[in-house]
């Protein structure tokens, strides 16, 4: 898969990952652009969990609907 369909993935994505950690803002989405790194510190420093119950969400998200974890990541680490 290339860059250029990451990122539209990416950017239908945004919604679904705003639905579920409602406290990311605009500018956070700005920041994490579809890189899972910066989507376990934003969720990290929104909601106020520690890395590790980040990185469960995050895993338990990518899971839900038949998604392919690495379909949906420029960069997962």
């Amino acid at each position: 898969m290339n860059k250029d369909t990451v990122k539209g993935n990416w950017k239908q994505l945004k919604g679904k990952v705003k639905e579920q950690w409602g406290k990311l803002t605009d500018d956070d989405f700005d920041v994490i652009a579809g890189k899972r790194d910066q989507l376990l510190g934003r969720i990290q420093e929104r909601h106020g969990i520690s890395r590790e119950e980040a990185e469960k969400q995050v895993k338990d998200w990518e899971s839900r609907d038949g998604r392919t974890p690495d379909a949906l990541w420029f960069e997962r680490y």
